[in-house]
């Protein structure tokens, strides 16, 4: 018998109510490991249902969130439900309006997480203080392989953070671009390249 594992239901007018139904369903669902959520607007109400069906879900592996509007009460709730959840590998929030507060939390869901290798943050808001709350949750978490970073308002104090968490850390790919940043970009460059 097949089972559905992948749902993509990216660019519908899913909202808050559609997010709650599909919550509902994938907190006792055992085989879907792929959700495609992307530009539906839930916004951080529909973040939170998505956290705590995270919560209880043991075979989700992707999940893609991006255009989505969950700001930093959203990043709150799923970094909640990272601390505990041990099969998310891969979360997508590109442009989510995550700002510095929002990198917070998902810093200090990361500190506990064991499995997520993936994360998506590009095109948010994300400054010089949300960098360093990241570079402190990346000196912590060994499983992390991939961080996205593109498009967001880091400058050289954050990138200076970024390339110190880095000596330290197993992160295989990163991706800090679009934006000069002058010495302490040139310094997190060099870590980069030292280190691959």
């Amino acid at each position: 018998m097949q089972t559905l594992t992948t749902l993509d239901l990216g660019s519908n007018e899913i909202g808050v109510v559609g997010a709650q139904y599909l919550a509902d369903g994938l907190r006792t669902n055992t085989t879907l490991t792929t959700f495609n959520l992307c530009s539906n607007e839930i916004g951080d109400i529909g973040a939170q249902h998505l956290a705590d069906a995270l919560r209880k879900n043991t075979t989700l592996m992707t999940l893609n969130l991006e255009y989505n509007q969950i700001g930093d009460v959203g990043a709150q709730h799923l970094a909640d439900a990272l601390r505990n959840n041990t099969n998310l590998i891969a979360l997508n929030l590109w442009n989510n309006e995550i700002r510095d507060t929002g990198a917070q939390h998902l810093a200090e869901g990361l500190r506990n997480n064991k499995t997520v290798t993936t994360l998506n943050l590009g095109a948010n808001k994300i400054g010089d203080v949300g960098a360093q709350y990241l570079a402190g949750g990346l000196q912590n978490n060994a499983t992390l392989t991939t961080l996205n970073l593109c498009s967001n308002e880091i400058g050289d104090v954050g990138a200076q953070h970024l390339a110190d968490a880095l000596r330290k850390n197993t992160l295989g790919s990163f991706c800090h671009m679009y934006r000069s940043l002058g010495s302490a970009f040139d310094t997190l460059i060099f870590v980069i390249v030292d280190w691959g």
